[in-house]
């Protein structure tokens, strides 16, 4: 059964982030998902995480700090009871260029798989849209990370995937059991929401959600359904549809 989480990313204008956790509880989620912005505040997170009856089981963690000290990564998780650890990005000037690039960036997230696992924590890599951009040899990024780290998992952005120019529903039906949690948002139709970067509230956008949450349920082994809105004018708004959406759409 999936956990609905909510990435507290989407939160960061309307905080302190205990407030929100205590909102989100009363919504019914069960859990909500931690990011840099939040680890200096983990004892106030993690009371009140307990207040709302929900969990962290998974974290946003960049891999600069995985690397460079994975012992606090672990301390980080061990204080909020999170066990899934995502790598969420790698800014432009960081990003390859070509496959020999992406494979050696491959290598990278592996030995973080590797540092993450000593500590009894999964490790995976969440998408963004330019993992789908076709490299001069045809492949894409997405590709050659999950090909080349056989061994880490996927948080599936599913709506990023789209914005790359994928399919998600062929991604799913390929890598589906590399999959082991996955973000809940929505896009806007063309020239809509512009205020909001073209993002939607989850359910009142032109994602197929039925049909991917059939494709996840049937392929994958998603752990956590992450709402997230990039750039929400009101949380609560967001927040609240995307927890009725949940409603409707499991049924």
């Amino acid at each position: 059964m999936m956990k609905l989480s909510l990435q507290l990313y989407s939160a960061r204008f309307a905080t302190p982030y205990a407030d929100v956790i205590r909102r989100l509880g009363a919504l019914g989620y069960d859990a909500a998902e931690g990011y840099g912005g939040v680890f200096d505040d983990l004892p106030a997170i993690a009371e009140a995480l307990s207040a709302a009856g929900m969990t962290m089981p998974s974290l946003h963690v960049s891999l600069d700090l995985i690397e460079e000290n994975p012992e606090r990564v672990a301390q980080i998780a061990g204080q909020v009871g999170a066990t899934m650890i995502f790598a969420p990005h790698i800014g432009p000037d960081q990003r390859p260029a070509d496959a020999a690039g992406w494979q050696a960036f491959a290598a990278r997230l592996a030995a973080a798989h590797g540092a993450m696992a000593q500590r009894g924590l999964t490790f995976g890599w969440h998408n963004h849209d330019f993992e789908f951009h076709a490299l001069p040899d045809g492949r894409t990024p997405m590709k050659i990370i999950l090909d080349e780290a056989p061994m880490i998992d996927w948080e599936a952005d599913i709506a990023w995937i789209v914005r790359g120019g994928g399919d998600p529903l062929d991604w799913i039906a390929q890598y589906g059991p590399r999959i082991t949690a996955a973000h809940f948002k929505d896009i806007a139709p063309a020239g809509e929401k512009t205020d909001e970067d073209g993002w939607a509230d989850p359910g009142t956008g032109t994602m197929d959600w039925p049909a991917i949450l059939d494709a996840l349920r049937a392929q994958a082994r998603v752990e956590v359904l992450v709402a997230e809105h990039d750039k929400p004018s009101d949380f609560d708004r967001f927040a609240t549809q995307a927890a009725k959406a949940w409603q409707t759409l499991k049924g």
